[in-house]
């Protein structure tokens, strides 16, 4: 049987939080990194992060985390997985729980800590130097972001309330980096009915697109469920 004392002498390990933190700007998927690395005259970039409180639980120390970094608070935040590699951190014995974030850039507010030089990279166009295994998890949770954006209605929480489908096209072309067929990519999103057709056009669209908003109760019915909004993905 376990006691305090047999506590006290188990090595310790430090937790870290990582955020890989998504956003969409009407073109390109991106991902969000700052300058910040060990050796501060380095042009390694990093994702954001910090360490995990005593008293929080880990949800409650990403969301506080991603809050003091950005200013944002209710954004999608899903745990991705967990990395403990030994020497994934040359400093000191850390496991990293990573997890990613869903932002529409459009309403990005920058309130992002001037501590860390931050930057909108496009997932095509990130840096080379990466710190520790990020480049790993930025791998992994473009994986996980294919798999639920194909199988779940999760592509709208990158979007502003009101957007057209081929604003919508765009997104989905820019997550999976392939193109669809307008036609049937219109036909298999309308027959979802997670989309509610406005009377209100797009004014910077020459035929004058119609804009839709998501149905919010229908989201909340469908987040679980599996609507295959991408056949055969390659993920």
């Amino acid at each position: 049987m376990l006691d305090k004392a047999s506590y006290s002498t188990q090595p310790k390990c430090l937790v870290a939080l990582d955020s890989i933190i998504f956003g969409f700007d009407g073109a390109l998927l991106k991902i969000l990194l700052v300058k910040r690395s060990p050796n501060q005259h380095s042009d390694t970039w990093s994702l954001m992060g910090g360490w995990l409180n005593p008293n929080e639980n880990l949800e409650q120390s990403a969301e506080r985390i991603l809050f003091e970094l950005t200013g944002l608070k209710g954004v999608y935040l899903e745990q991705l997985y967990t990395f403990g590699d030994i020497d994934r951190d040359p400093i000191d014995r850390t496991v990293s729980v990573a997890y990613f974030a869903l932002i529409n850039i459009e309403q990005y507010d920058s309130k992002i800590s001037q501590a860390h030089y931050a930057h909108w990279f496009p997932v095509s166009e990130m840096p080379d130097a990466l710190l520790f295994d990020h480049r790993q998890m930025i791998d992994l949770a473009i994986q996980k972001l294919r798999y639920k954006a194909a199988l779940h209605p999760l592509g709208f929480e990158l979007l502003p309330d009101k957007f057209t489908i081929p604003q919508l096209q765009k997104l989905y072309e820019a997550i999976f980096q392939t193109t669809f067929d307008k036609r049937n990519f219109s036909r298999k999103i309308l027959s979802t009915h997670l989309l509610v057709k406005l009377k209100e056009k797009q004014k910077s669209s020459k035929k004058g697109a119609y804009l839709y908003e998501v149905n919010k109760e229908k989201y909340q019915t469908f987040s679980n469920s599996f609507l295959n909004f991408v056949a055969n993905p390659e993920f």
